[in-house]
Protein backbone atom coordinates (compact mmCIF):
# COMPACT_ATOMS: atom_id res chain seq x y z
CA UNK A 1 0.00 0.00 0.00
CA UNK A 2 1.13 3.76 -0.80
CA UNK A 3 2.18 5.56 2.20
CA UNK A 4 0.06 8.19 1.04
CA UNK A 5 -2.98 6.40 0.72
CA UNK A 6 -2.01 4.80 4.68
CA UNK A 7 -1.90 8.24 5.85
CA UNK A 8 -4.95 9.32 4.33
CA UNK A 9 -6.84 6.72 5.68
CA UNK A 10 -5.67 7.11 9.35
CA UNK A 11 -6.03 10.55 9.28
CA UNK A 12 -9.65 10.86 7.77
CA UNK A 13 -10.58 7.81 10.13
CA UNK A 14 -9.05 9.86 13.28
CA UNK A 15 -11.31 12.77 12.04
CA UNK A 16 -13.78 10.59 12.09
CA UNK A 17 -13.40 9.19 15.87
CA UNK A 18 -12.68 13.05 17.14
CA UNK A 19 -16.29 14.00 15.14
CA UNK A 20 -17.75 11.17 17.30
CA UNK A 21 -15.85 11.93 20.70
CA UNK A 22 -17.26 15.35 20.68
CA UNK A 23 -20.71 14.69 20.12
CA UNK A 24 -20.42 12.42 22.54
CA UNK A 25 -18.81 15.17 24.97
CA UNK A 26 -21.66 17.10 24.19
CA UNK A 27 -24.41 14.93 25.30
CA UNK A 28 -22.78 14.24 28.18
CA UNK A 29 -22.56 17.53 29.05
CA UNK A 30 -26.42 18.08 28.39
CA UNK A 31 -26.86 14.74 30.68
CA UNK A 32 -24.70 16.87 33.35
CA UNK A 33 -27.36 20.11 33.21
CA UNK A 34 -30.35 17.54 32.74
CA UNK A 35 -29.54 15.76 35.92
CA UNK A 36 -28.07 18.81 38.16
CA UNK A 37 -31.10 20.92 36.72
CA UNK A 38 -33.87 18.82 37.70
CA UNK A 39 -32.28 17.60 41.18
CA UNK A 40 -32.24 21.26 41.76
CA UNK A 41 -36.03 22.05 41.00
CA UNK A 42 -36.92 19.30 42.63
CA UNK A 43 -35.19 19.50 45.88
CA UNK A 44 -36.02 23.50 46.50
CA UNK A 45 -39.79 22.39 46.27
CA UNK A 46 -39.59 20.27 48.99
CA UNK A 47 -37.64 22.88 51.25
CA UNK A 48 -35.73 20.76 53.34
CA UNK A 49 -33.63 22.71 55.16
CA UNK A 50 -30.38 21.62 57.43
CA UNK A 51 -30.78 22.44 61.28
CA UNK A 52 -28.89 25.17 62.96
CA UNK A 53 -25.41 25.05 64.12
CA UNK A 54 -27.39 25.55 67.16
CA UNK A 55 -29.42 22.87 67.21
CA UNK A 56 -26.92 20.68 65.37
CA UNK A 57 -24.55 21.07 68.90
CA UNK A 58 -27.79 20.35 71.13
CA UNK A 59 -28.58 16.85 69.27
CA UNK A 60 -24.89 15.99 70.55
CA UNK A 61 -24.36 13.28 68.25
CA UNK A 62 -20.77 12.17 66.62
CA UNK A 63 -22.02 11.54 63.60
CA UNK A 64 -24.34 14.75 62.99
CA UNK A 65 -21.74 17.26 63.89
CA UNK A 66 -19.27 15.92 61.57
CA UNK A 67 -20.90 15.36 58.78
CA UNK A 68 -24.17 17.89 58.95
CA UNK A 69 -22.60 21.36 60.46
CA UNK A 70 -20.61 21.82 56.94
CA UNK A 71 -24.54 22.48 56.25
CA UNK A 72 -25.76 24.24 59.43
CA UNK A 73 -29.15 26.27 58.29
CA UNK A 74 -28.80 25.31 54.32
CA UNK A 75 -31.52 24.31 52.28
CA UNK A 76 -31.02 21.05 50.68
CA UNK A 77 -30.39 21.76 46.72
CA UNK A 78 -28.42 19.31 45.71
CA UNK A 79 -27.39 15.59 45.33
CA UNK A 80 -24.40 15.30 47.80
CA UNK A 81 -26.71 17.53 50.51
CA UNK A 82 -29.34 14.76 49.99
CA UNK A 83 -27.38 12.37 50.64
CA UNK A 84 -25.89 13.71 53.54
CA UNK A 85 -29.47 14.66 55.03
CA UNK A 86 -30.50 11.38 54.19
CA UNK A 87 -27.86 9.27 55.94
CA UNK A 88 -25.73 11.45 58.56
CA UNK A 89 -29.19 12.83 59.57
CA UNK A 90 -32.54 10.81 59.00
CA UNK A 91 -30.81 7.70 59.21
CA UNK A 92 -29.29 8.48 62.80
CA UNK A 93 -32.37 9.32 64.21
CA UNK A 94 -34.43 6.65 62.69
CA UNK A 95 -32.26 4.54 64.50
CA UNK A 96 -33.12 6.08 67.86
CA UNK A 97 -36.93 5.07 67.20
CA UNK A 98 -36.93 1.38 67.62
CA UNK A 99 -33.83 0.07 68.61
CA UNK A 100 -32.38 0.33 65.18
CA UNK A 101 -35.14 -1.63 63.64
CA UNK A 102 -36.44 -0.83 60.16
CA UNK A 103 -40.16 0.11 59.14
CA UNK A 104 -41.10 -3.31 57.68
CA UNK A 105 -39.65 -4.98 60.88
CA UNK A 106 -41.84 -2.55 63.26
CA UNK A 107 -44.74 -2.81 60.90
CA UNK A 108 -44.60 -6.55 60.87
CA UNK A 109 -44.65 -6.99 65.06
CA UNK A 110 -47.36 -4.34 65.17
CA UNK A 111 -49.91 -5.85 62.92
CA UNK A 112 -49.50 -8.97 64.73
CA UNK A 113 -50.41 -6.91 67.89
CA UNK A 114 -53.65 -6.17 69.57
CA UNK A 115 -55.31 -3.19 70.37
CA UNK A 116 -55.28 -3.96 74.04
CA UNK A 117 -51.81 -4.49 74.36
CA UNK A 118 -49.81 -2.24 76.65
CA UNK A 119 -48.12 -0.97 74.35
CA UNK A 120 -50.06 -0.44 71.05
CA UNK A 121 -50.13 2.93 70.92
CA UNK A 122 -46.08 3.06 71.45
CA UNK A 123 -45.38 1.10 68.45
CA UNK A 124 -48.04 1.87 66.27
CA UNK A 125 -46.29 5.66 66.54
CA UNK A 126 -42.75 4.49 65.50
CA UNK A 127 -44.50 2.30 62.70
CA UNK A 128 -45.98 6.07 61.91
CA UNK A 129 -42.49 7.85 62.28
CA UNK A 130 -40.52 5.15 60.71
CA UNK A 131 -42.46 5.05 57.71
CA UNK A 132 -42.47 8.78 57.09
CA UNK A 133 -38.71 9.08 57.72
CA UNK A 134 -37.42 6.04 55.97
CA UNK A 135 -40.19 7.78 52.79
CA UNK A 136 -38.44 10.99 53.15
CA UNK A 137 -34.35 8.99 52.76
CA UNK A 138 -35.34 7.62 49.96
CA UNK A 139 -36.81 10.26 48.21
CA UNK A 140 -33.60 12.34 49.25
CA UNK A 141 -31.38 8.96 48.35
CA UNK A 142 -33.28 8.99 44.38
CA UNK A 143 -31.79 12.47 44.07
CA UNK A 144 -28.68 11.89 45.11
CA UNK A 145 -28.25 8.57 42.64
CA UNK A 146 -29.75 11.03 39.89
CA UNK A 147 -27.04 13.96 40.63
CA UNK A 148 -24.36 11.32 40.78
CA UNK A 149 -24.74 10.24 37.03
CA UNK A 150 -24.98 14.12 36.24
CA UNK A 151 -21.51 14.17 38.09
CA UNK A 152 -20.21 11.15 35.93
CA UNK A 153 -21.89 12.08 32.59
CA UNK A 154 -19.42 15.00 33.62
CA UNK A 155 -16.68 13.22 33.74
CA UNK A 156 -16.76 11.21 30.79
CA UNK A 157 -17.75 14.31 28.54
CA UNK A 158 -14.30 15.94 29.83
CA UNK A 159 -12.52 12.61 28.83
CA UNK A 160 -14.41 12.33 25.45
CA UNK A 161 -13.27 16.65 25.01
CA UNK A 162 -9.72 15.26 25.81
CA UNK A 163 -9.32 12.55 23.53
CA UNK A 164 -11.25 14.32 20.34
CA UNK A 165 -8.44 16.75 21.06
CA UNK A 166 -5.36 13.89 21.19
CA UNK A 167 -7.24 12.57 17.76
CA UNK A 168 -7.42 15.82 16.19
CA UNK A 169 -3.67 16.47 16.69
CA UNK A 170 -2.72 13.42 15.31
CA UNK A 171 -5.08 13.66 12.20
CA UNK A 172 -3.32 16.67 11.82
CA UNK A 173 0.30 15.42 12.06
CA UNK A 174 -1.27 13.01 9.86
CA UNK A 175 -1.94 14.88 7.14
CA UNK A 176 1.01 17.04 7.12
CA UNK A 177 3.03 14.02 6.81
CA UNK A 178 0.78 13.10 4.07
CA UNK A 179 2.25 16.26 2.22
CA UNK A 180 6.03 15.84 2.68
CA UNK A 181 5.99 11.46 1.63
CA UNK A 182 7.13 10.53 -1.42
CA UNK A 183 4.07 9.38 -4.21
CA UNK A 184 6.08 6.25 -4.53
CA UNK A 185 6.75 5.70 -1.08
CA UNK A 186 5.74 2.04 0.44
CA UNK A 187 4.03 1.44 3.90
CA UNK A 188 6.04 -1.84 3.88
CA UNK A 189 8.31 -1.61 0.69
CA UNK A 190 10.34 -4.95 1.74
CA UNK A 191 7.25 -6.61 1.83
CA UNK A 192 6.29 -5.41 -1.51
CA UNK A 193 9.55 -5.84 -3.15
CA UNK A 194 9.71 -9.30 -5.18
CA UNK A 195 12.22 -11.52 -4.28
CA UNK A 196 14.85 -11.71 -7.63
CA UNK A 197 15.10 -15.29 -9.22
CA UNK A 198 17.93 -17.31 -8.58
CA UNK A 199 20.96 -17.18 -10.80
CA UNK A 200 21.55 -20.17 -12.99
CA UNK A 201 25.11 -21.99 -13.10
Amino acid sequence: MRRKTFDALLSTGGLVVAAVLIVAGALGLWAHSFANSNVHDQLAQQKVFFPSAAGIAAQQNAEITKYVTPYAGKQVLDGQQAEVFADHYIKVHLSEVAGGQTYSQVSTAFLKMKPTDPNYQQVAGQRQTLFQGETLRGMLLNAYGFWKMGQIALTAAIVSFIAAGVMLLLSALGFWHLRRVSPAAEVFPKLGARTPAPVER
